[in-house]
């Protein structure tokens, strides 16, 4: 946060009262991450500036601490907690700062040249050509100048001046043809004239705007990227902590536009990734930040200006509300800030990993073209290929490669192996390319043949230069790709077989696998790829050592591990927890008392996690065929025994909630006494009036008995009459009570209750707050939608019992049927090898990983069928 304070390190008005900061402190969250959650707060922790204020003309100085509002905080597993949500900030694919050069054909069949400066904020600097080849400027979007005006007004006033700058170029002689101004003055006003048409123009007031629009560091900032792209583009040496521009950048820009109409240098692709970055959390968060103190910074020059010293204080100054206005915003209605899909373990590590060309200073849909949507050469080992929505916003949004990272510029690297040019041979060593360094280089495949030693065994190697894919001698080998799994993003990586199916169907599989429902009993896949184990570590969902250590105690809710220093670890396990998708989350300990635990190791299993690896489904038997009909188009057929033995059986939690509010007629009440209700609707209610855990419900059961309280009704005779004669007042109430609503049933896991007595904090109004959870079992039926990891997804269109269904010839029940006809037009073939090399593994009792494009091939597959 540092940086943004940088923006903002003094403040004054007529100059004789300064406001300073030395450091910012960030104190401690209120509350415990679990907490927030069960409280509906955010996770935050307070920012306090050591601020001081001083008198110019008398020398007094006053400090104090200034409270600057909460900043939410990042949990350990990246995500924020937002009102009791966990929320994940997507990294936005941006234009770079910096310069670009661009060529378009006119109408006349000429090509045209074009040069645009785009800087992280300020002022857009853009030239063009016209058909007669002279240059004109454009400054943000307004009326067009020629670029000879612009040179003058920076001090090179005679036409003499302008051609010896660029050694009496062609271009430059037919711009001075369009060019009406004759001196620096004349440019000058020339320039404020078409920039501010309608005022009146003077030579002070021009120059003060052309030094605000460029060259003023409060006003533009290209950001340390842009000052990096700038210098590497235009050959120049600037220090990289000059921010704004220099008017030489500006004559370097036009002299490589001029240079390009020669026809030297070359133009920008803007889809290339060394010209797109990211902008992740730390990045979004400043700028909002930024944002919120210059609104503050305007509060604060107002208030100096109306009160006098005497009563000023840094409290009184500096408004907070701004800041807090502003970081709320972003983290609850930003585009980029999303409620996190935390269907499964790998829907939430995708989610993290995302990269979206959308929001704030982004693309939009419907503007964006086919060329951003794309597949670029500069995506290899960066953006996956494969893993991007269908529809609407398919190439805006996509998925981080697997060993992808993120250099300080915001530029993606993806590592190789370098390549010992005299001996021909790899080594270990790995560099981390970016897409404008790997531009220079050959990088062979990653299934290159060599030996152990690392030396090449072919005289020519297959790689890629550039866009190419060459065929070249082995000592033109730069470098060589890490692993084939480099390419993809981790849910493609997932897929066995890759390299055999479709990549429209890949997508699909990668999409599929993020929408699968955790089941009861989840299995490892028997053919994985081996990535599974790394996706469920690095998930969150598991729990990981700290220390290494011996097992002390284990329970279904925690493990104890006596570490090697002899100090005790203790770690809480989830218990039956709705996830933000209303999935279950339930860790399980998968350690013995008494077991040596390694630090890292995983020692609880979370949702669709199988003893440390990743499980999103279950093992079963199917078989490609027809059966009556019932797998046309896609329909599948599945046996009774997977609803009977609970195989694909999920639990879902709904969270209820009931408030007890004040009314203009007096405070509702939660109660067990409820009018006009049996008390067989009551037996599972305590004496407070609200379930208790385990009770099973069905629906219009009660969850939290509420009474409200009703108007007084004039009462006729008779009732004044009772009630004389036995001072009885009827409670004039109604039963407003929380019930479960139509169609939903299920057992009570768990009940939260927050009241205003407990110093719980509540929304305003209300004064009681019960949470009932209820948690239910729903086996798979008709209707359901089950899909495979290549994009082979069906409904159910029947449950067959098991002896009804097509049998093996040693009599074993299939207990799945897909239909054969799903294959050819679809070209997943992946689908198909994956059950011939399941069905070897299962009968001789091993597990296949086939990490793809490098897996298990047919021959080995027809070998193992042979034993």
């Amino acid at each position: 946060k540092e940086a943004l304070d940088e923006v903002f390190p003094i403040e004054d008005f007529t100059g004789n009262l300064e406001l300073n900061f030395h450091h910012y402190s960030m104190g401690d969250p209120k509350y415990e991450e679990q907490e927030c959650k069960e409280r509906d707060v955010s996770y935050q922790a307070p920012i306090k500036l050591k601020v001081r204020l001083t008198d110019k003309e008398s020398g007094e100085i006053r400090e104090s601490e200034v409270y600057m509002g909460d900043l939410p905080i990042m949990t350990d597993k990246g995500t924020f907690i937002i009102n009791g949500a966990e929320r994940v900030v997507v990294s936005q694919l941006v234009k770079s700062p910096g310069v670009y050069f661009n060529d378009r054909i006119d109408v006349s069949g000429k090509i045209l040249y074009g040069a645009t400066v785009i800087p992280n904020r300020g002022a857009w600097f853009e030239l063009e050509m016209d058909a007669f080849g002279a240059v004109y400027t454009r400054i943000d979007k307004t009326r067009k100048i020629p670029v000879t005006v612009l040179l003058r007004a920076l001090g090179y006033p005679t036409n003499d001046d302008i051609l010896a700058l660029y050694d009496n170029d062609e271009t430059i002689i037919r711009t001075l043809e369009k060019d009406t101004t004759t001196s620096r003055e004349e440019a000058l006003i020339e320039f404020y004239r078409r920039l501010r048409p309608g005022e009146l123009a003077t030579v002070d007031g021009a120059e003060q705007l052309l030094r605000n629009l460029f060259f003023e560091p409060r006003r533009y900032d290209l950001a340390a990227v842009g000052r990096y792209k700038i210098n590497k583009k235009l050959g120049l040496d600037t220090p990289a902590d000059v921010r704004h521009l220099e008017p030489r950048d500006l004559l370097a820009t036009i002299g490589y536009l001029l240079g390009l109409v020669r026809g030297e240098g070359k133009t920008d692709v803007i889809d290339h990734l060394g010209n797109r970055r990211l902008r992740s959390v730390g990045e979004l968060l400043q700028n909002q930040f930024r944002t919120g103190l210059v609104r503050m910074e305007r509060v604060v020059k107002e208030r100096m200006s109306i009160h006098d010293f005497e009563s000023l204080t840094p409290q009184v100054l500096i408004n907070v509300r701004p800041i807090t206005a502003v970081i709320k915003e972003f983290f609850g209605s930003s585009q980029l800030s999303q409620f996190m899909d935390q269907t499964n373990p790998l829907a939430e590590l995708t989610h993290k990993r995302r990269l979206s060309a959308l929001g704030p200073g982004g693309l939009t849909r419907e503007r964006a073209g086919f060329q951003v949507r794309d597949v670029h050469h500069s995506h290899y080992g960066r953006i996956c290929p494969i893993e991007t929505p269908e529809g609407p916003n398919i190439g805006l949004i996509g998925s981080l490669s697997t060993y992808a990272r993120v250099n300080e510029f915001g530029f993606i690297e993806t590592p190789y192996r370098k390549v010992d040019k005299q001996k021909h041979r790899v080594t270990d060593e790995i560099h981390y390319l970016s897409a404008d360094e790997e531009e220079e280089y050959i990088v062979a495949q990653a299934n290159s043949p060599i030996d152990n030693e690392g030396y090449f065994l072919t005289e020519r190697v297959v790689a890629r230069y550039g866009s190419d894919i060459v065929e070249v001698n082995l000592e033109q080998v730069d470098y060589m790709d890490v692993s084939p799994k480099q390419v993809f993003s981790v849910a493609t990586s997932l897929i066995p077989f890759l390299e055999h199916d479709d990549a429209n169907r890949a997508l699909m599989g990668a999409n599929m696998q993020r929408q699968a429902v955790p089941v009861i009993q989840p299995e490892a896949p028997i053919v994985g790829t081996g990535l599974e184990y790394k996706a469920a570590k690095d998930s969150g969902a598991v729990v990981i050592a700290r220390n290494s250590g011996v097992v002390r105690k284990v329970s279904a809710t925690s493990i104890e591990i006596m570490t090697d220093e002899g100090k005790i670890d203790k770690y809480p396990l989830l218990k039956f927890v709705r996830s933000n998708h209303g999935t279950c989350i339930n860790q399980k300990p998968i350690v013995a008392d008494g077991q040596r635990v390694e630090a890292d190791e995983i020692i609880a299993d979370g949702p669709a996690i199988d003893h440390g690896e990743l499980a999103l489904g279950r093992n079963v038997m199917a078989a490609f065929m027809p059966w009556e009909g019932y797998n046309f188009e896609d329909a599948i057929l599945i046996s009774e025994k997977l609803v009977m033995d609970d195989v694909f059986t999920s639990i879902h939690i709904e969270e209820y909630e009931c408030e007890a509010r004040d009314t203009k007629l007096g405070p509702e009440e939660i109660t067990r006494d409820i009018p006009n209700v049996s008390e067989d609707m009551l037996k599972n209610l305590d004496d407070r009036g609200i379930i208790r855990i385990g009770a099973e419900v069905r629906a219009d059961d009660i969850l939290v008995g509420k009474v409200t309280p009703k108007g007084e009704t004039e009462l006729t005779p008779e009732e004044r009459l009772l009630r004389a004669i036995f001072g009885e007042k009827a409670r004039e109430v109604r039963d407003s009570s929380l019930r479960v609503p139509h169609g939903e049933s299920g057992k009570i896991v768990d009940v939260k209750v927050f009241s205003r007595e407990a110093g719980d904090e509540l929304p305003p109004g209300v004064n009681q707050l019960v949470r009932v959870y209820v948690a239910q079992k729903r086996k798979i039926s008709e209707g359901d939608k089950m899909a495979g990891r290549h994009g082979n997804k069906g409904v159910i269109s029947r449950i067959l019992p098991q002896e009804d269904m097509p049998y093996l010839p040693d009599g074993t029940p299939i207990e799945i049927v897909l239909n054969p006809l799903g294959v050819p037009s679809r070209m997943n073939i992946g689908q198909v090898l994956e059950c011939h090399l399941g069905m070897i593994a299962r009968a001789l009792g091993f597990w296949v990983a086939s990490p793809v494009f490098d897996g298990a091939n047919e021959e080995i597959i027809f070998r193992k069928s042979r034993e």
